[in-house]
């Protein structure tokens, strides 16, 4: 049937270039789009009648479904009322958008096969556009290219790190690597949930990203993207081992943060800053599964491997003799000069990171001196991973490597295997946030810095227990935090750069402010809702948990990014596309 208001609504709404921004909308949904098959959720806001919605055919206004919004629902983590549009019937591929009488229409999307391919592209790609001591070409980088940022050829070592073999003011270069988020530093402990999230979607999803390339200077040789990618970070991590004990610096920095301008201009000195446990551990985890992951690529990469496992065992060597030094700033700061006030990623406790560690190592060497602590930790308590909390990465890599591993006749990989079911149950059973149907919001500790990681790594957990038995339950639900952070949220933003209709055009991030380009680099996640406001910006709309978000790059509580973020984004996005996507 076709409606002339309905065409109108179409008029304002679409042309035939692509999207057009609606400032306020009161329809919250995945702003990129659906698979056919999948389910289909919109949020309405704005205490709406219990009223039909239409979903309408984009060019046309025909009508080609209708359906009855759900009951009224108070959110739990926010001041709205919504109800639910549930158009999962919708299965004909095509472009498309949502009407509510009397509140208003949608953006369009697209309900099609491979729909978040080119967010999966962009998600990973985010990662070039971070890289440290290389220009980033027009060819590749588009209006976003740049000069090469720091070299890092002549760091010095910290009066904090000093040894007989590299005193104080000694030089090393620790080159390449990713920035770690908003700032220009490097840091061992943020990049080793970061590297293990990534080889762990190789792991997964192998054959998927062996096909995947995303136009990056390497795209053309025999490695997959990804792995290229991977690379870069990987070469930097090396060069924070002292070659002399195996111990890991815990981070390549400024002594303080650079200021709003491109990568490179400031000429502050560079220092390798203390060694760490947790920096050890978290390098042992990483270095031990590239070398299993780069095993395969022994033609391509002779030799890498080999010190991959190297590296890993004499971390781990190094934490045994050093197993209880955090990394406390604020104590070296009382000891040392210059003081070091970036990003201290301090971590009190190591248990976690010992299990992943040796989780990690066990799976690679096989050897059975690591056991001993898989069995005697693997039932410390367990939650969604960050930065700091590492204890699941063993559990994926164990149920991973389980049939590699099955002689291993200590570690009960059934009891392993029914503890992380059991977690991504609690996560469907708790519901999440019902009011914006996701798993996104099972209390309101998931509205912390970096929220959208959180949602993230949720989905992570659940795309595990789906590898294990393959229910379509887990792949929906890690699907429904997909949804969330591109836009059925309390905020309606999506909160990924670039992607979808309304997102963030000032992010804390300095090559995106500093660039003068209106557009942030593309394909960024940002932090999201975060009640703690610690950036104490003027602005915020609201202290609700799920609605504490500002636009502004002085926001650096919700509206950074950081490698740590991305990795998980770039795992959900690409395992959904090899699950779902030709659906």
């Amino acid at each position: 049937m076709r409606h002339n208001f309905f065409i109108l609504v179409f008029i304002l709404l679409y042309n035939g270039n692509g999207y057009t921004q609606v400032k306020t909308p009161a329809v919250h949904f995945n702003q990129v789009g659906f698979y056919p098959a999948v389910p289909k959720i919109a949020v309405v806001t704005g205490m709406p009648e219990k009223a039909p919605f239409y979903v309408l055919e984009a060019g046309t206004g025909d009508t080609v479904y209708r359906g009855q919004l759900s009951d009224t629902m108070q959110s739990a983590y926010s001041s709205a009322f919504t109800r639910l549009a549930d158009f999962s019937p919708v299965k004909k591929h095509g472009r498309y958008a949502l009407f509510v009488p009397g509140v208003g229409q949608s953006y369009a999307f697209r309900i099609a096969p491979g729909v978040h391919h080119q967010t999966g592209i962009d998600a990973l790609k985010m990662f070039y556009y971070m890289r440290v001591s290389m220009a980033l070409e027009a060819k590749y980088a588009g209006k976003w290219a740049r000069p090469a940022g720091h070299p890092d050829t002549a760091v010095l070592i910290h009066p904090s790190a000093a040894t007989p073999q590299r005193p104080a003011g000694t030089v090393v270069a620790s080159p390449g690597g990713w920035y770690d988020a908003g700032d220009y530093n490097k840091y061992i402990v943020n990049s080793g949930i970061t590297m293990g999230t990534l080889l762990s979607a190789y792991e997964d999803f192998a054959a998927y990203y062996d096909k995947l390339r995303i136009g990056i200077p390497e795209s053309e040789d025999r490695l997959p993207d990804l792995l290229n990618e991977i690379l870069v970070n990987l070469r930097w991590m090396l060069t924070m081992q002292d070659p002399h004990d195996g111990g890991v610096y815990h981070k390549c920095t400024n002594a303080d943060f650079d200021g709003m301008v491109m990568p490179g201009v400031t000429t502050l000195p560079r220092y390798m800053v203390q060694k760490s446990t947790p920096a050890a551990l978290d390098f042992a985890a990483v270095m031990a599964q590239a070398g299993r992951v780069f095993r395969q690529f022994e033609k391509q990469l002779p030799g890498l491997a080999d010190s991959c496992i190297h590296a890993a065992i004499a971390a781990w060597q190094w934490a045994q003799k050093n197993p209880a030094t955090p990394y406390n700033q604020n104590a070296i700061n009382q000891q040392f000069e210059p003081k070091i006030t970036t990003g201290a990623y301090g971590d009190w406790t190591f248990t976690d990171e010992w299990f992943w560690a040796a989780s990690e190592l066990t799976a690679t060497t096989g050897a059975d001196q690591y056991v001993d602590t898989i069995v005697s930790r693997w039932q410390d308590r367990i939650g969604v991973p960050t930065w700091n909390s590492v204890h699941l990465m063993g559990y994926y890599t164990l149920l991973r490597h389980q049939s590699a591993l099955q002689k291993k006749s200590r570690i009960d990989f059934a009891a392993v295997r029914t503890r992380l079911l059991q977690f991504a149950d609690g996560l469907i059973a708790n519901g999440g946030d019902r009011a914006y149907a996701t798993i996104m919001g099972q209390s309101r500790n998931d509205f912390v810095w970096g929220s959208s990681s959180v949602a993230m790594n949720q989905s992570i957990v659940l795309i595990n227990a789906w590898l294990l038995t393959r229910q379509p339950k887990y792949a929906y639900a890690a699907l429904s935090n997909l949804d969330y952070v591109l836009g059925r949220n309390a905020t309606g933003y999506s909160f990924i750069t670039g992607v979808g209709s309304k997102t963030p055009m000032h992010p804390h991030h300095r090559p995106s402010v500093a660039d003068g380009i209106p557009e942030p680099v593309p394909g960024m996640l940002v932090g999201g809702p975060n009640p703690g406001q610690q950036d104490r910006c003027e602005g915020y709309p609201s202290r609700m948990p799920a609605e504490s978000f500002l636009d502004h790059d002085c926001s650096y509580a919700s509206n950074e990014i950081a490698i740590n973020w991305n990795a998980p984004l770039v795992y959900v996005v690409n395992a959904l596309e090899a699950i779902l996507g030709n659906e």
